[in-house]
């Protein structure tokens, strides 16, 4: 992965990689401005459950295992937060989603735009189960074995709030890595991740 800051080393980068035959397509994201947020949800089939909407603080490009991000979202206004909903129950029931599944997001320039959707489970399950005494695994196996969200209890759509403010940090080994390339972008070099803090509103 490589990261290019002008026209000319994208073409520099790409004449590099095609001097061996490749066996994959050369892909080429394009850097946005912005604010990134993650959703896990859970879908029957039929409707959706989302636990909560996690904001990250990094700036956008950071990957999300390097990125603190705090639940609830702090300064995301309603109307994104619908949108985000939105387009999770969308994509959760085009993909024909049984179980669970990761959206990041990207709020740039006032709109919701989706960075990347994963239909498994991510490693932010354990953090939003946690701050929000929400079963995700649990209810995600009970779908998946057939019965209904509207069924088990739970409701659908955007879970409620937790009365707490969580914040999940990054777990870094630079200092036992010889000469560690320390700065953040968009390939993952945390070893692990922490629930540091969760304070009462």
């Amino acid at each position: 992965m490589a990261i290019a800051y002008d026209d000319g080393e994208i073409t520099e980068f790409i004449n590099e990689i095609n001097k061996t035959v490749q066996e994959h397509p050369i892909l080429v994201d394009k850097y946005m401005l912005g604010k990134e947020l993650e959703v896990d949800a859970i879908c029957d089939g039929e409707d959706v459950l989302v636990p909560g909407i996690m904001e990250h603080l990094e700036r956008a490009g950071v990957h999300s295992g390097d990125s603190i991000s705090v639940y609830p979202t702090q300064n995301i206004s309603e109307e994104h937060q619908k949108k985000i909903i939105e387009y999770t129950e969308k994509i959760a029931k085009e993909l024909n989603v049984i179980g669970v599944l990761n959206i990041q997001f990207i709020i740039s320039a006032g709109e919701v735009y989706i960075i990347e959707v994963n239909p498994r489970s991510s490693r932010t399950v354990p953090y939003i189960s946690k701050v929000t005494n929400l079963p995700v695994i649990e209810l995600a196996t009970r779908v998946i074995l057939g019965e209904k969200l509207k069924d088990i209890g739970y409701g659908t759509g955007l879970y409620k709030k937790s009365e707490y403010i969580a914040v999940k940090m990054p777990v870094f080994s630079f200092e036992k890595i010889k000469n560690a390339d320390t700065s953040l972008g968009p390939e993952m070099k945390s070893t692990g991740e922490v629930l540091r803090s969760i304070e009462k509103l």
